[in-house]
This record gives structure tokens, sequence and C-alpha cells, in this order.
């Protein structure tokens, strides 16, 4: 979904949110050649990442109310568990307004009680399948409170500093990465991909899987 396309009226979320995305496999990824400047883009200054050394980050850039997003959580979920162990694949929230800073401290809040696993996938559920806007503050501590999560400790985390933080770092990495839609993905804070580069997010993933075989090549 690119900067543009956020006033999709409901039955294009909808419509959009059942198309059923093919997996990805690191073998046709091998066979196939990616070019510089049609199926991705080498950043013009390199980004820092997060990953140790002889590991390789890779990012997904995702909004939740996207119906995209939702479209490919399920994708993504099976390549992460399928990915090679020096893979450090994490998600980051974007924030092309200031209407999206909730969902991005409600991702953040999950993941600093420890409740990310859990309930990530039934954001995108609660947004697209119940729809639920979970756009302000208030519905959003609700929500979660009904997911047996600790309402009152997850107010206090979703209000903190350190998630505000984490907010400004996400969307200093979009501006960075030069983000036009998502979901779309970072390589080793070297290279950009999206759906409309590779033509499908079934490709970016083998994109992703070439670029990841040049880094590790050096």
């Amino acid at each position: 979904m690119k900067r543009r396309e956020f006033s999709l009226s409901a039955a294009t979320a909808v419509a959009a949110s059942a198309v059923t995305l093919p997996m990805a496999t690191p073998a046709v990824a091998q066979v196939r050649q990616f070019k510089e400047g049609k199926d991705f883009q080498k950043l013009s200054k390199p980004v820092a990442t997060e990953a140790a050394v002889g590991k390789i980050e890779v990012i997904e850039f995702f909004w939740y109310s996207c119906p995209h997003c939702n479209a490919f959580e399920p994708v993504l979920d099976a390549w992460i568990k399928a990915a090679s162990k020096d893979l450090v694949i994490r998600r980051v929230p974007v924030a092309f307004n200031a209407s999206f800073l909730s969902q991005q401290k409600l991702y953040y809040a999950l993941e600093g009680m420890g409740k990310l696993d859990a309930v990530h996938a039934k954001v995108f559920r609660a947004i697209h399948v119940e729809k639920l806007k979970l756009t302000k503050d208030e519905d959003i501590f609700a929500w979660v409170g009904n997911q047996g999560v600790d309402a009152a400790k997850f107010k206090e985390i979703y209000n903190s500093f350190n998630v505000a933080n984490q907010a400004r770092r996400a969307a200093q990495l979009q501006a960075d990465y030069g983000v036009e839609g998502v979901p779309s993905m970072g390589v080793a804070g070297r290279y950009y991909t999206d759906g409309t580069m590779a033509g499908s997010m079934q490709t970016v993933l083998q994109v992703v899987d070439y670029l990841v075989s040049s880094v590790r090549k050096g």
C-alpha cells in the first residue's frame, strides 16, 4: 500500500485482505537473477543495523491497518520460520503521518511486555476480519484488555518514554530506507524492495533471498 492509497474504501480493503499469496522459496531465488533499479534499490547511504557480526538483518516495514500487510503476514511468518539461522528478522511499524503513531505504540508495547508473538496476528484479525478500527488509544486499551493482557501494565508501557523512543527510531529507519509503501523489505542496511518494484510480494521474498545470498558472498 502506497502513501497515496490510505483512503481505500472498506470494500477494497476486504478484497485486498483476502488475496492469497503463494510462498516464495530460496531455491527459486537462487535460479533467478534480479536487477538493481528494477527489482530492488541499493541505498545511497548504508543504514546501521542491529544485527551482530556474522548475522544479516532483514526488516519488514508494515502497518496493521494495511490490507496488503494483512494478506502478506501469514506468508512472511512461514518464511521467517524457515529462514536460515544467520538472519535476524524484525518488523518495523511505519508512520506516514501522525495518525499511525497509536499502532506503532501498540506494536512496541506488546513487544515490551513479551506478548507480541501471542497477540500480533490477533491485531490483524481484529482490524481486517472483525472490522475494529484500533486507531485511538482508548479503543486499543479496551481491545488489549480483552486479549488476556494486563491492561494497566500495557497502558503504562504504551505511554512510556521507551516506546515513544522506539516509535521515533522506527520513523527514522523508515526515512533512511526511503519507504514509499507497505509491506516492504530492507536487507542488511543496504537494500530496499517492495511489491511495486518486484511485481508481487511473492517475488519480494525471492528478491530478499537473492540479496541475502549476495551479502553472504561479500
